[in-house]
């Protein structure tokens, strides 16, 4: 699976979709858009002339990217060129087994076929598919033509040059991909989001935080650390000179029996949280909180680039 990236298809134009779409053209590919809703053209032109100062803040040459996205007519006429697919559909095992049918049948028999699928793993929408071997899943975080991380996660029956080939093409389009060798639902980043997600909701329906105070212990502690290093790094450096060991012999005893709790699922303790968060901020549109949003993810990874460089150029 040799064959070079120049024509990708992109089916389902939601938020992921319309954002894959941009950063896929901003790397010079031809771009087929599939999706059923009667806006597709409106909300492809909305998004690139949205995301297109992200993408020129990265680098990337933003003239003519509206001409190098195309209306698909059906998911036929995506694929039928296709070296990549990504795939942005519901998250629902019986829609992605329909939809992959259809791609392993419609696609060129090069291309490779990812999906976005946040906790759906490749197995569960691919076990009676005949060529399974060149589907896996090229998971995101939102939105991808800002935000790096892709989570590349082969099926039982993946090859190994399909993962490789996943590799190369999120590399070269600017991201960066981790290969995670065994399925499990949700994959790593959704499992450490939602164990995070399922404590802070149980803080704020036990009164201890108000949804707008956790964001800001998140922010001005572990999101600025977390941002430079993850959490076993931070650990070791937490544990001084003696590291991971130190902290985990002297404090991680006392941390490991700290009692969590777990989020009452009682419908009316839900919609109490509901309620605060959107007190919180349900009164600036969404359009501006995104932008924000955005803004500020751009400016702490153009500061890490320009650490990286000032790194690279000591070591030289």
């Amino acid at each position: 699976m040799t064959h070079p990236f120049r024509t990708a298809a992109v089916i389902g134009a939601g938020t992921i979709g319309l954002s894959w779409t941009a950063l896929f053209a901003a790397h010079g590919l031809n771009v087929h858009v599939s999706d059923p809703r009667p806006d597709l053209p409106e909300a492809i032109t909305e998004a690139l002339a949205a995301f297109a100062p992200h993408l020129a803040a990265q680098g990337l040459d933003t003239d003519g990217l509206a001409d190098r996205v195309h209306v698909a007519a059906d998911v036929t006429e995506a694929v039928r060129h296709a070296d990549i697919v990504q795939e942005n559909g519901p998250e629902r095992v019986e829609f992605k087994k329909e939809l992959f049918a259809r791609l392993v049948r419609e696609a060129p028999g090069h291309a490779l076929l990812l999906s976005s699928s946040s906790a759906i793993p490749a197995t569960a929408f691919t076990a009676e598919l005949e060529d399974a071997g060149r589907i896996l899943i090229g998971h995101p975080f939102n939105p991808p033509h800002l935000l790096p991380l892709v989570e590349v996660v082969p099926g039982e029956r993946t090859t190994e040059e399909a993962v490789r080939a996943a590799v190369d093409f999120y590399t070269a389009v600017g991201r960066t991909p981790v290969v995670e060798r065994q399925e499990i639902p949700g994959f790593v980043g959704n499992r450490l989001q939602n164990a995070l997600s399922r404590q802070a909701v149980h803080l704020v329906q036990q009164g201890v935080v108000t949804p707008e105070d956790l964001d800001t212990v998140v922010t001005h502690s572990l999101g600025v650390r977390w941002a430079t290093v993850g959490p076993f790094l931070g650990a070791h450096l937490g544990g001084g000179p003696g590291g991971y060991r130190h902290i985990t012999e002297h404090i991680g005893s006392t941390m490991q029996q700290m009692p969590l709790g777990e989020p009452s699922q009682d419908p009316e303790d839900r919609e109490r949280v509901i309620q605060a968060v959107e007190r919180a901020y349900a009164s600036t549109p969404y359009a501006d909180l995104a932008e924000a949003r955005d803004h500020r993810q751009l400016a702490v990874l153009s500061a890490l680039e320009d650490i990286r460089r000032t790194e690279h150029t000591k070591e030289i």
